[in-house]
């Protein structure tokens, strides 16, 4: 689990397709010697294992199926990705609860730069944008951001200043491609209504929308 306040920028050294497995070979010094075998770390957003890790690189793993979800299976040298460790017990959760397993792919339609600040607005697919409510959270590229607004298209977010400039999202530009991973909270909360609602005999829970509703989950 993460959190989505991004620890450093790696840089993909290389890129390893073996069958169904890809190894991206990333330089990262501010944490690979802390890195260990098959620990978790969040590549822009999607959830790896580190398989080898040295003083300056580590090595990731990725199976197909992040490829296909992901835009990590469209990077080359020398693109940057945003990095997070996994939580440890006693960590502060600064962000939001991310999970690193990215829903689908989002396109920056627009980026409104003022003094110090940005609003990046982007579209995304109807599946992701269901998930996607004003004042909630988003992961974009790994990174914890507040919606500002949604329409049924696309959504935007803004980027403070210090966000702009430790993560690779001060250098988005219109029509670039980032990985999405809506609130997990709101994806349990429909699931469990769902299934309360098929099946009316089971009145074991008295949790109802209106009820939710009343408490402020619009």
């Amino acid at each position: 689990m993460f959190t989505g306040l991004i620890e450093t920028i790696g840089t993909v050294l290389s890129i390893d397709r073996r069958g169904d497995v890809t190894n991206l070979i990333i330089e990262a010094p501010e944490i690979s010697p802390e890195l260990s075998e098959n620990e978790s770390i969040s590549v822009s957003g999607a959830c790896l294992s580190v398989v080898k890790a040295g003083h300056t690189s580590f090595i990731a793993e990725m199976m197909g199926e992040t490829v296909a979800v992901t835009k990590l299976g469209m990077l080359k040298p020398p693109d940057k990705v945003n990095l997070e460790r996994a939580l440890k017990v006693g960590d502060r959760l600064g962000g939001h609860i991310v999970l690193g397993h990215v829903e689908g792919i989002g396109v920056v339609s627009e980026i409104s730069k003022k003094t110090q600040t940005s609003t990046v607005r982007i579209n995304a697919d109807a599946s992701i944008m269901h998930y996607i409510v004003p004042k909630g959270s988003i992961a974009v590229d790994g990174v914890s951001l507040t919606v500002i607004d949604v329409t049924e298209t696309d959504f935007t977010v803004g980027i403070i200043p210090s966000t702009l400039k430790l993560t690779t999202l001060g250098g988005l530009k219109a029509g670039e491609l980032v990985n999405l991973e809506t609130d997990i909270i709101g994806k349990y909360i429909e699931r469990f209504l769902k299934c309360s609602s098929s099946n009316e005999k089971d009145r074991s829970s008295n949790l109802t929308w209106e009820k939710l509703a009343k408490y402020g989950w619009q």
